[in-house]
């Protein structure tokens, strides 16, 4: 028909060297939460596990005895998964935000330092701050809290990040200056390695 064509063409942005992708890592830190929310949470309930078995022991009838485990391990399943799922929602929005925040500081400075993650961790703590329950004045403590803290936390993390990413890129590039993949490089560094202890 008489319509032009238009290309759309889309340019993504080289990534740079040291930024972590964030979906990855959200996904990581949701299990990993899930395992620390359901294994506290499993922990907790051993005192009210205890609590139930002295209940037993005082109760002559099986039909109640039964009764009460039955109700005990609902309880103690219900708690648990909650712990799971509330640990995992934590854990994962807190690691989708600080490598979120990180990767975008990196996008718009064009590098890669320490002072993206600093800006990161203390703009996810002072997040999780202001969402934490309590008055307005207990809420603005926290972020203030949250600023100082992440960026005292974040500065030697970001250094020590910032350092092991030097490392492995150390030796990436081939004799001809074209870039090896990250398992590549590091075989030929350890075939090197052995070569100069022969």
């Amino acid at each position: 028909m008489g319509g032009t064509e238009e290309t759309v063409s889309t340019q993504y942005a080289p990534k740079i060297a040291g930024t972590v992708n964030w979906g990855t890592a959200t996904v990581v830190g949701v299990f990993a939460g899930m395992l620390y929310g359901g294994s506290k949470e499993a922990a907790a309930s051993v005192s009210k596990d205890a609590e139930v078995m002295l209940k037993l022991g005082s109760t002559p009838d099986k039909r109640e005895q039964h009764r009460l485990m039955r109700d005990a391990m609902e309880k103690r399943f219900i708690r648990v998964t909650r712990g799971s799922i509330v640990g995992g929602v934590r854990l994962g929005m807190f690691t989708a935000e600080f490598y979120g925040l990180q990767n975008l500081l990196a996008e718009k400075l064009g590098v890669h330092g320490i002072y993206n993650v600093v800006g990161a961790g203390s703009a996810t703590a002072a997040t999780f701050g202001l969402i934490m329950p309590g008055s307005l004045r207990w809420r603005a403590r926290n972020v203030l809290l949250g600023l100082v803290m992440g960026a005292a936390f974040c500065f030697p993390l970001g250094w020590i990040h910032l350092k092991l990413v030097e490392k492995a890129n150390e030796g990436s590039l081939g004799e001809r200056g074209e870039a090896k993949s990250g398992v590549g490089a590091t075989i030929e560094r350890l075939e090197g390695n052995l070569k100069k202890k022969i």
